[in-house]
């Protein structure tokens, strides 16, 4: 199992992580691996685990750590991660990247960084818009609609969600650069870190990304 390519995406929210999680999920042949999907999942399917997790979320408590290794490495141990799989979303913290190198062992993780500057994540952010309708997802410099409020998929309506919100985006940010921004130098000390600028149309990001994880290979 310690040839296995585990793949951890980092970068601040709105930094195009979901997408590229997507397309090097399909490109590489590796399951994609959220933490939200995790939980989700396992309460709708009122396993062991998530009953656990249920009962620290109804107390108002957080999930503690050890009960999210235990959901993922659950998850991991299915045979389509037998060549290995992408983390999106977890680790968050230095103390959950230390539990998850001790949980890895012998597997060396490879970290990718996409980095986009702060300013430009909340111009972003303000110009998405969500169908209501389908869930298709525009944006008013990108990708306008063809008709002002009106999503080109399906015709519903298109709107702004309060998390997308300029100074929802700016407090969201704070938190990540509190919390989530030192995993950079944790990863980067080992030597497991590539950095990727994320300021870039999606194809080319994408490219990076790729020509990371061959070189690191």
């Amino acid at each position: 199992m310690s040839d296995r390519r585990v793949v951890i995406l980092l970068g601040p929210p709105g930094a195009g992580k979901g997408t590229q999680a997507v397309r090097l999920s399909d490109g590489l042949g590796l399951p994609h691996v959220s933490t939200g999907d995790l939980f989700r999942e396992n309460l709708s399917n009122d396993t062991e685990l998530g009953r656990r997790a249920k009962g620290f979320m109804e107390s108002g408590q957080l999930v503690p750590d050890e009960l999210v290794l235990e959901m993922l490495f659950d998850r991991v141990s299915k045979p389509d991660c037998a060549e290995g799989y992408l983390l999106d979303g977890f680790p968050r913290t230095i103390p959950q990247a230390e539990s998850l190198a001790e949980r890895l062992g012998a597997e060396t993780p490879r970290a990718l960084l996409l980095e986009v500057d702060d300013a430009l994540i909340v111009g972003r952010a303000a110009g998405r818009l969500i169908c209501k309708g389908c869930g298709n997802i525009q944006h008013l410099e990108f990708s306008p609609p063809a008709k002002a409020g009106v999503c080109d998929a399906c015709g519903g309506e298109l709107q702004r969600r309060k998390d997308d919100e300029p100074d929802v985006v700016r407090e969201r940010l704070a938190v990540y650069h509190e919390q989530t921004a030192p995993l950079v130098g944790f990863y980067e000390n080992k030597g497991q870190l590539k950095r990727v600028n994320g300021d870039q149309k999606p194809d080319a990001v994408y490219a990076d990304l790729v020509r990371c994880l061959e070189e690191a290979a």
